[in-house]
């Protein structure tokens, strides 16, 4: 998939911050597919039309996989980013997502936590009860919030950022992700995309200290399109 600058979905922007909802099959920033990522973009955005001379500097506060859609934050300056990867740090800044499963799931609300361990070769995530060699521990709160056909939509308060963290809590769970068939989907979605969401963000401002509330639309696509699933 191809994005051009002016079909930047911008949720929000000032002299130190831009906030973008991605659409799933973006990266966001380079790998070895030579794929031109959300990161480019963003500068080639801001060069045109600030018409900026030279290399454009642009920093980049949070990563979301390449399948899924929905928010990331950049700054525009090193003093943002350094601010607000501090945010990070301090778990200053509140994540939600969006995701869809079978209906078969029955639990309205819970916490998943565990030790998150990272396979790189696999690039693929494993959660356990206890602490493992090179693990983080992670948490996530999730509520049930509509129901339709034969899934359900789930709402994720993520506590912690860890890789894959809520793909594989939920394939642990024996509930992947619809689409996403590396954590056990039986199916994949058109286009590659998985049915996992940042739809909203909130911190507060690095430099101005004003509460900054974003939200983003899911995609216009497949189940997100439903009308029950708002």
């Amino acid at each position: 998939m191809k994005l051009i600058t002016k079909e930047l979905d911008i949720l929000f922007e000032d002299n130190h911050l831009i906030i973008v909802n991605k659409p799933c099959g973006i990266l966001v920033q380079g790998d070895k597919t030579g794929d031109i990522p959300l990161l480019e973009i963003i500068k080639k955005y801001i060069k045109k039309k600030y018409d900026k001379k030279g290399n454009v500097y642009v920093g980049l506060v949070n990563r979301i996989d390449r399948p899924t859609s929905g928010i990331v934050i950049f700054t525009k300056t090193s003093k943002a980013l350094s601010r607000m990867n501090e945010k990070l740090k301090n778990r200053e800044i509140r994540k939600i997502y969006w995701l869809i499963i079978s209906n078969k799931f029955e639990s309205n609300k819970g916490t998943l936590d565990g030790f998150i361990k990272k396979n790189s070769k696999q690039n693929k995530s494993y959660i356990y009860e206890n602490e493992q060699v090179n693990s983080k521990y992670g948490s996530l709160t999730y509520r049930k919030i509509k129901t339709f056909d034969n899934y359900c939509k789930i709402e994720v308060d993520l506590i912690t950022g860890r890789h894959h963290q809520i793909r594989c809590n939920f394939s642990k769970l024996g509930y992947p992700i619809l689409g996403d068939l590396k954590y056990g989907s039986k199916r994949s979605n058109k286009g590659g995309g998985i049915y996992l969401h940042s739809r909203e963000i909130n911190f507060i401002h690095p430099v101005s200290k004003e509460e900054i509330n974003v939200k983003a639309a899911p995609p216009i696509s497949g189940l997100w399109s439903t009308p029950t699933s708002y």
